[in-house]
């Protein structure tokens, strides 16, 4: 058997870390009064991209900030879901629900760039999603947000998706006539 190399393992994982890029949505202190004094933790919400459709979210909780970041961090590297992405922007409409929150992203033009706030915009840059217009409805909790963003996005269907499953072509699916061939 040969024998792994734990350097080789770890110089591996840290360039693999380095080219995904990485945000932090929230931190939130928490207090638990003991009989001794307060207890304080912390909790974080941190999202990973490689900007080319990579997409992960994660939690973390520790007594320390930099440890909630470290789990929330390392959580949202193993939770990666792949989006088809169509030049920078989503394909459709879409509407989505989690829990309390409701979630509407709609493809922009060109030039338009990222209208999204709150937990939105952290999650579409690190995707690789250049143009959107998006708003958030209803609850503005961060976790539900970022969860109803990501479930409806892996759920997005491409073009070729949708022709390949109706047995049709893609200019089919648009409406658009065919160029005919000339034979001679």
């Amino acid at each position: 058997m040969a024998k792994s190399n734990p350097e080789k393992i770890v110089e591996e994982a840290q360039t693999t870390a380095s080219t995904y890029d990485s945000r932090i949505v929230e931190i939130r202190r928490t207090t638990k009064v003991r009989e001794g004094g307060r207890d304080f933790g912390f909790s974080a919400i941190a999202v990973v991209g490689d900007g080319k459709g990579l997409v992960g979210y994660g939690r973390g909780k520790a007594k320390e900030v930099v440890l909630a970041v470290q789990k929330a961090t390392d959580r949202a590297r193993r939770n990666m879901h792949s989006i088809v992405l169509r030049n920078g922007t989503l394909q459709y409409e879409i509407t989505a629900r989690h829990g309390a929150t409701k979630v509407f992203m709609k493809p922009a033009a060109e030039g338009t760039g990222i209208i999204a706030g709150g937990a939105m915009r952290p999650v579409f840059e690190v995707l690789g999603v250049k143009n959107v217009i998006a708003k958030c409805i209803g609850s503005t909790n961060p976790t539900n947000v970022i969860k109803a963003m990501v479930n409806s996005l892996i759920n997005m269907s491409s073009a070729k998706m949708i022709a390949a499953k109706r047995g049709k072509t893609v200019n089919e699916i648009f409406g658009r006539k065919e160029k005919p061939t000339t034979e001679e």
